[in-house]
């Protein structure tokens, strides 16, 4: 059983993310999913975009991370489109990470301040043309993380593993949660 602290993507801690964190439950994992919008979800990313723009890219992923101060540091960070710029921060600057989850995006460590943790493992899952998933930057992710998993899939919708959202793809979202599931298993 592992630990693991999932950020919500820019439309907020939706019930498409809720969801998915009680799968993960489901299999015997804890789950934390701290709520960076204090209660707040947008029907459309334009408008959960909007409302991050407004408060600032910064000031909701420094909200995101004192989240998880409280938190133990021996979890699996995990995020969902916007979620993976807290998740990773934690992961390159709090000791203890077991590994890292990213959905619908992907960054580079050298993207961000400090280091990625040697050896540390990371599953990213992306659409192949999603124009918001960062599908170039996960195929560059292995020169900087060579453990890491990179999954493509065919398609171009963006948060298809939420299943409160129309881009929600049932067969890729199952695919995404069986990968996942293993890779927390190893951890």
């Amino acid at each position: 059983m592992a630990e693991i602290v999932l950020f919500h993507h820019a439309q907020g801690l939706t019930d498409g993310v809720r969801a998915f964190a009680d799968e993960l439950r489901a299999a015997g994992h804890v789950v934390h999913t701290p709520d960076m919008y204090d209660g707040q979800t947008f029907p459309l990313l334009e408008d959960g975009m909007t409302y991050l723009r407004d408060r600032g890219f910064d000031a909701v992923t420094a909200h995101g991370i004192a989240a998880a101060a409280d938190l133990p540091a021996e979890v699996f960070y995990a995020g969902m489109s916007f979620g993976v710029m807290p998740a990773q921060q934690l992961v390159q600057s709090r000791p203890g990470a077991r590994g890292a989850l990213m959905l619908h995006a992907a960054l580079l460590p050298s993207d961000l301040e400090g280091d990625w943790p040697a050896g540390l493992p990371l599953q990213v899952h992306t659409a192949e043309d999603d124009a918001w998933g960062d599908a170039d930057v996960a195929r560059q992710l292995t020169a900087e993380v060579p453990q890491a998993e990179v999954f493509l899939y065919p398609g171009d919708t963006h948060l298809f593993t939420d299943r409160s959202l129309p881009d929600h793809r049932p067969d890729t979202a199952a695919l995404v949660l069986e990968r996942a599931l293993e890779f927390l298993g190893r951890g």
